[in-house]
């Protein structure tokens, strides 16, 4: 029996849906590894507050690659995890790290003080450079490395929702690249080798 074009119709309007739904999540993947891969406006002047109570700026870390995370010293799980493998990172890559600055931002100005950066840093690498600030201040560096947070109210206290990336700045202060939430410690020094 032969079939006619009419019963065809269905077949193709669900292959005709399913590759239109292919194309936009292909389309929606490139543009947000564009919008990383591609941003040269990531990155940018700032002046922050270190947890010795110094102020700095992006020019102080000139010269040196710095490894940047966003993040607050009362997060339960990612940030303490992150900061682990940072570190061991850090510990893999041998002399060569002397090249980096690890630093950590505060998305969490309001609890995370120079000296509460200070205890919370210590217990993971005394190489860590923290950096707080103003409210004003600490938006304004996460305008200019795109970084999402946001304060989740809780019962008697808040927690902060934010991105879990770690970027690289070059020398110059630009954007090299950046490591998301699943590459270890020895992946993240793997590719550091490669460019320090």
């Amino acid at each position: 029996m032969i079939r006619t074009p009419l019963a065809l119709i269905p077949y193709l309007f669900l292959f005709a849906l399913v590759f239109g739904g292919w194309i936009s999540y292909r389309a929606d993947s490139i543009a947000g590894q564009t919008q990383i891969v591609h941003a040269d406006a990531i990155g940018g002047p700032f002046t922050l507050t270190d947890q010795n109570g110094k102020t700095r700026t992006e020019k102080d870390f000139r010269g040196r690659y710095m490894l940047v995370y966003f993040g607050y010293t009362y997060c339960p799980d990612v940030c303490p995890t992150t900061l682990t493998v940072v570190a061991e990172a850090l510990n893999r890559l041998g002399p060569a790290a002397e090249r980096l600055v690890p630093v950590f931002v505060t998305v969490d100005p309001a609890r995370d003080t120079p000296a509460v950066l200070k205890s919370y840093l210590a217990d993971f690498d005394s190489r860590l450079v923290g950096l707080t600030g103003s409210k004003d201040a600490i938006e304004r560096i996460a305008r200019e490395y795109h970084v999402y947070y946001k304060d989740e109210k809780l019962t008697g206290s808040y927690a902060v929702d934010h991105s879990n990336t770690l970027y690289l700045m070059g020398p110059d202060g630009r954007f090299v690249t950046y490591y998301d939430e699943s590459a270890g410690p020895e992946k993240i020094a793997a590719d550091l080798r490669k460019r320090l």
